[in-house]
C-alpha cells in the first residue's frame, strides 16, 4: 500500500479526515487559551489538482468535485461542513488545502502548529505554503515524525492534538502508528489524537483497534466510511474505504461527525456508508 498524499488529495478518505479535524479544531477554539497541533506527516502543504499524480488516480472527482455543489444550498450546513467548504474556497483555483495548511486556516494568533515531514521536497513546499500564515506560530521540519514526537510532547500549552496520517508506505504501519500513540499517551495522556488509516482488511483494522486500546487509550471513537466499490472505479488497488481512530475526542465530536457525514455519504457515492462507534469510553 502507499497513500502519499500527491496521489490522493481531495479523495474522500481526505473529505473525511478534514471534516474530522476541523470539528476538533472547532471546539478547541471554544477556550480562551492557547493549544498546539502537531502533523506528524504534513504532506505539501497544497495540491494541484491538475497535476500528473493527482491525473494518475482521478480520485478528487468522487471526493471534493462531489460535494462543492454544497455551498450553493441554502439551508444551514454543520458548522464543521461549512467551515470545510470556506477553507476549500479560500484555496487558490484548482488546489485542494492538506492538513497543515488547513490547520493553518484555524489556528488563533496564540496557537501554534508543528508540522513535519520527512521528503525533502514535500518538506520544502510545505514550508513555502505555511508562509502565507503571516502573523501565526507555524513550524515546519524535514524530519521523520515518528521520531520527532516525543520530544514536542507535552506541548507548552498543555493543550490541543496530534494527527497521525501515515502514507502507509511499509508493511508495518499500524503497528508504527500504534506504537507512536502508546509512546505519546505516556507523556500527553489528555492530548486528542486523530489517527487515519485504509480500511483494506477488516480483521486488519480491528486489531489495529486493538492496539489503540493497548496503548492506553481510555477513550476511543471509530469512524469507517465505505464509498462501495464502483465509486472506485473498479480498481483492485483503489482505495473504497478507510477509517480514523479519535483518541480522547472533545465532547459532541461524535454526534457532529453524524450530523455532516449523514449528508455527505449520499453524494461521495449512491452506496457509500459509514459507520462511527466507540470502542471504549463514550458519551451521556
Amino acid at each position: 500500500m502507499n497513500y502519499r498524499h500527491a496521489y490522493h488529495a481531495g479523495n474522500f478518505a481526505d473529505v473525511v479526515k478534514h471534516l474530522a479535524l476541523i470539528s476538533i479544531l472547532l471546539r478547541l477554539c471554544e477556550k480562551d487559551s492557547a493549544f498546539a497541533v502537531i502533523d506528524t506527516h504534513a504532506g505539501r502543504g497544497v495540491y494541484d489538482l491538475e497535476s500528473e499524480a493527482a491525473k494518475r488516480t482521478g480520485e478528487a472527482a468522487n471526493g471534493i468535485g462531489r460535494i462543492l455543489g454544497l455551498r450553493d444550498r441554502k439551508e444551514e450546513l454543520p458548522a464543521a461542513l461549512q467551515r470545510y467548504l470556506e477553507i476549500v474556497r479560500q484555496t487558490a483555483d484548482g488546489m485542494y488545502p492538506g492538513s497543515p495548511v488547513i490547520a493553518a486556516f484555524m489556528l488563533r494568533l496564540q496557537d501554534r502548529l508543528v508540522a513535519i515531514e520527512k521528503h525533502a521536497d514535500d518538506a520544502a513546499a510545505l514550508k513555502s505554503a505555511l508562509a502565507w500564515f503571516r502573523r501565526r506560530t507555524l513550524q515546519s521540519e524535514c524530519a521523520d515524525g515518528y521520531a520527532r514526537l516525543n520530544a514536542l510532547l507535552p506541548p507548552p500549552e498543555r493543550r490541543g492534538m496530534v494527527l497521525i496520517d501515515p502514507p502507509f508506505e511499509s508493511p508495518d504501519e499500524f503497528r508504527n502508528e500504534a506504537r507512536a500513540l502508546a509512546r505519546a499517551l505516556k507523556r500527553f495522556a489528555t492530548g486528542i489524537y486523530l489517527l487515519w488509516f485504509p480500511l483494506k482488511s477488516a480483521g486488519e483494522a480491528h486489531a489495529f483497534g486493538g492496539a489503540v486500546l493497548s496503548a492506553g487509550a481510555n477513550k476511543v471513537l471509530r469512524i469507517d466510511v465505505d464509498i462501495g466499490a464502483d465509486a472506485g472505479g473498479g480498481a483492485k488497488e483503489r482505495l473504497t474505504a478507510a477509517g480514523l481512530m479519535i483518541v480522547n475526542p472533545p465532547f459532541g465530536f461524535a454526534r457532529a461527525m453524524q450530523a455532516s457525514l449523514a449528508i455527505l455519504a449520499p453524494l461521495l457515492s449512491s452506496d457509500a456508508q459509514f459507520d462511527i462507534r466507540w470502542l471504549a469510553g463514550g458519551e451521556d
